[in-house]
């Protein structure tokens, strides 16, 4: 495929994506993992055959005597494999998952990785120079606060300067007898007003995304096609959501404007652009519908500011003339209850007091007793099967549901309640996406190239003068690819940078 071979197998199937229908979340899914788990088999490695670091060669120069043991057991164990899973899915009731939700996706990934996506060095460039010099500038604060030079990226020497030498409260020491200095810590103490903490966090985040991205992402730019080509896995998740690596382009920092900058660097070819579909607050659509939340789906079926009415329920103030604040702390809990947010976690979120928050979280749950029937049942569910299920029969196994660790136990527990969401949002992008090249198909929109999915957003590369239309195209499919109690919405923008098109 590499090569733009076409060998046009299908259908095919494959035995990883059997065993993650039929087990997601429980345990790998790679050959040698399976024919561990199934058969007690350990497989030839590659390295017995191939060798290992600079003695490593390419298989086709491995000697056929050795070659032929290990291309054959590769072969002999995957249809094993097959001849095990496959029947496994009917009485599952793991076919509707399998059949119109995974195997379908895989020749539109391929599509996706081959197509990848243009990067401008240039803007990489000018990126990577801005963030040096302004960590430059940071740091000589940052030295002058603490009266004299360290090494900000060393956690033990920022800790001694932090509560040894500045005096600042809540420091606390680990095994390794430093102190604790991750983003947790730093943000506490920044909220107390200390400015020292604030501007290290400001620093390490400019460091990120300059050592991750603006330094890295040069090195991926394919030198034939010019374009970056990410790799999606489709196992990495018990949820069903997609995974990106080499590079990762599902994790570049979106809540600050630094992070947002990254986009730039992503272009559109000459007299294209970049066209972005979003689901907006899918998950919380979600839970309106599967919570059964009258409510919520009220106001999603009239078009309301569900963060705005979530402000007015809970801190009992008006619709009208609400402060910004007021509505990201409702969007706070909004989203912070999807992900079973405690009490301190929104604390720390918002820079409030515990009780506070507490406070809020009660009064959520209050004005939508619904939301809390529905964790109940979902953690009782969970704990008696082991798994939960999405909308479309996927089942995300929540393996530590009943651990005696009460830790262990809470993090399975904020699984389960979460999992229903996110997994099905995941199955309905995935359907969608199964569907788009047709429909552009249908309405002759041939030149446009689906090129990623970020989680809940569609990227797309198209002829400007296509862009409308394409955009339509894809929003008409979007929106159908479920039936829910609440409308399904899509916002759509275009530009010459994957920025812009937000």
């Amino acid at each position: 495929a590499g090569n733009g071979l076409d060998i046009g197998l299908t259908p095919v199937d494959d035995t990883l994506l059997l065993s993650y229908a039929l087990e997601g979340g429980m345990h790998g899914h790679g050959l040698d993992d399976l024919c561990r788990l199934h058969f007690g088999h350990e497989n030839i490695k590659f390295k017995e055959v191939a060798g290992t670091g600079k003695s490593q060669v390419t298989f086709d120069r491995v000697a056929i005597d050795v070659a032929s043991p290990y291309a054959a057991e590769d072969a002999d164990m995957t249809l094993r494999l097959h001849r095990l899973l496959k029947p496994r899915l009917v009485p599952e009731h793991m076919t509707t998952v399998y059949e119109t939700l995974e195997r379908p996706l895989v020749p539109v990934l391929t599509q996706m990785e081959q197509a990848g996506i243009k990067v401008d060095r240039g803007v990489l460039a000018g990126l990577s120079e801005d963030f040096a010099g302004r960590m430059e500038t940071l740091a000589a604060e940052i030295h002058d606060l603490a009266g004299h030079p360290f090494n900000i990226g060393s956690p033990k020497q920022l800790g001694e300067v932090l509560f040894d030498e500045m005096g600042m409260e809540g420091g606390k020491k680990g095994k390794s007898g430093s102190y604790g200095t991750g983003a947790d810590v730093l943000d506490g103490l920044a909220a107390q007003g200390h400015e020292l903490p604030q501007k290290v966090l400001d620093w390490r985040q400019l460091s990120k995304l300059k050592s991750t991205y603006t330094d890295t992402l040069v090195e991926q730019i394919n030198q034939e096609t010019g374009r970056v080509h990410t790799s999606f896995a489709m196992a990495a998740a018990s949820t069903g959501r997609l995974a990106s690596s080499d590079p990762n382009l599902q994790n570049i920092p979106i809540r600050t404007a630094e992070g947002r900058r990254i986009r730039d660097a992503f272009v559109a070819e000459p007299g294209n652009v970049l066209l972005s579909a979003d689901y907006s607050q899918i998950e919380l659509r979600l839970l309106a519908h599967i919570a059964d939340i009258d409510t919520l789906k009220q106001a999603f079926h009239e078009g309301l500011d569900i963060h705005a009415m979530t402000a007015s329920r809970v801190f009992s103030v008006p619709l009208e003339n609400m402060d910004a604040e007021t509505r990201r702390k409702a969007k706070a809990i909004n989203f912070g209850i999807i992900y079973g947010i405690s009490a301190f976690g929104l604390a720390r979120q918002l820079s409030i007091g515990r009780d506070e928050s507490k406070n809020y979280i009660e009064a959520y749950f209050e004005r939508y007793p619904g939301i809390r029937d529905y964790m109940e049942r979902t953690k009782k569910t969970a704990k008696e099967l082991g798994y939960v299920t999405t909308l479309f029969g996927r089942k995300c196994h929540v393996p530590g549901i009943n651990d005696r660790n009460p830790s262990t136990r809470g993090f399975y527990e904020r699984a389960a309640i979460n999992a229903p969401l996110q997994g099905s949002a995941a199955d309905i992008i995935k359907r969608a996406m199964i569907r788009v090249p047709g429909a552009l198909e249908d309405a002759g929109l041939t030149s446009a190239r689906m090129l990623l999915q970020v989680h809940d957003e569609l990227l797309f590369e198209v002829p400007e003068a296509q862009a409308e239309a394409t955009a339509a195209c894809v929003k008409q499919v979007m929106e159908g690819a479920a039936h829910l109690s609440v409308p399904l919405t899509v916002e759509t923008g275009s530009g010459l940078n994957w920025n812009e098109a937000h």
